[in-house]
């Protein structure tokens, strides 16, 4: 009996102990669980903050785009594009249909972007009033100053051979009264286009103003020259017959780039040659199509 109870009395201290160490382990753990719970509702916090500014910045359909895909789609927005907001894109709409398939699809335009320009633009604002009735013919027409507006099927078959994109910078020379240069603004990003007869210039400067494309730049000058503040250029086109090409315009011509333009060669025969620049620098050319345009002026005549 008083063994059991010296045995009994020696269990407090060691029940003591452990129960201190229980108490401690027990704390220690508690510390542990508390940490862990505050900075997983931190992170926690965190990720739901960032999904949702995602979502006040997007729709349902982003959510397979690659990230790559939306930056650039946000970059797209920035680009100054045609609004076509002018009742002259209303007007004669199955003329220019007409004039697409039987003029220019009839004859091996192929390319959609510029089937769609041509169909898109209203030629028949970019002549004058007294041959408006003749703007989906076959044919060049006057615009004043003894410049022309080529004919139709010509516009497509050198913008189609420009091949350009939406990223495409583009110089052109000879605005004549804005009608190619609004062509290629449907497919291209930016079109700086230069005109040597100063009331043509402004004249079309005034009505692509009013057409509504504020991705065409037109300026007043001598096309020889270039842009060259503006270069290099994706895409180069000529509208008027040089008896040379000129050297700057070679050099404002991106590798890659492509160039079209009518040279006058020998007896005074015009062809539409091509140009291209390998990303060496290279230079190649050949001759496309027989043409009739008006002839260049200013420095290329020297």
């Amino acid at each position: 009996m008083c063994g059991d109870i010296k045995m009994f009395e020696r269990r407090p201290g060691k029940n003591i102990r452990g129960l201190f160490w229980t108490i401690f382990v027990l704390v220690l753990l508690l510390s542990f669980a508390i940490v862990f719970v505050i900075k997983t509702s931190k992170e926690n916090r965190i990720v739901f903050a960032g999904a949702k500014g995602a979502d006040t910045n997007q729709t349902s359909s982003d959510s397979n785009v690659p990230i790559e895909d939306k930056q650039s789609d946000s970059n797209d927005t920035k680009l100054l594009r045609p609004d076509h907001n002018q009742p002259a894109f209303s007007e004669r709409v199955e003329e220019r249909k007409e004039m697409v398939i039987a003029q220019i699809e009839a004859r091996g335009i192929i390319d959609p972007n510029t089937l769609r320009a041509m169909q898109t633009v209203p030629r028949h604002a970019f002549v004058r009033a007294g041959d408006q009735r003749y703007a989906y013919f076959d044919h060049p027409l006057p615009i004043g100053n003894d410049q022309t507006i080529s004919q139709p099927y010509i516009v497509a078959f050198m913008t189609e051979a420009l091949r350009l994109t939406p990223e495409s910078k583009v110089l052109e020379i000879g605005t004549g009264s804005g009608y190619q240069a609004a062509v290629c603004a449907e497919i291209a990003a930016e079109v700086y286009t230069i005109e040597i007869v100063e009331p043509l210039a402004k004249s079309a400067k005034e009505l692509l103003k009013k057409l509504g494309y504020p991705n065409v730049f037109v300026r007043a000058g001598d096309g020889y020259f270039g842009w060259p503040e503006k270069a290099p250029f994706d895409a180069i086109i000529g509208t008027a017959a040089a008896g040379r090409v000129p050297e700057p315009l070679l050099e404002q011509l991106k590798p890659a780039g492509r160039m079209i333009l009518p040279v006058e060669g020998r007896f005074g025969f015009q062809y539409l040659v091509l140009i291209t620049k390998d990303d060496k620098g290279n230079i190649s050319r050949s001759n496309v199509m027989p043409v009739q345009f008006v002839p260049m002026t200013g420095e290329v005549q020297k």
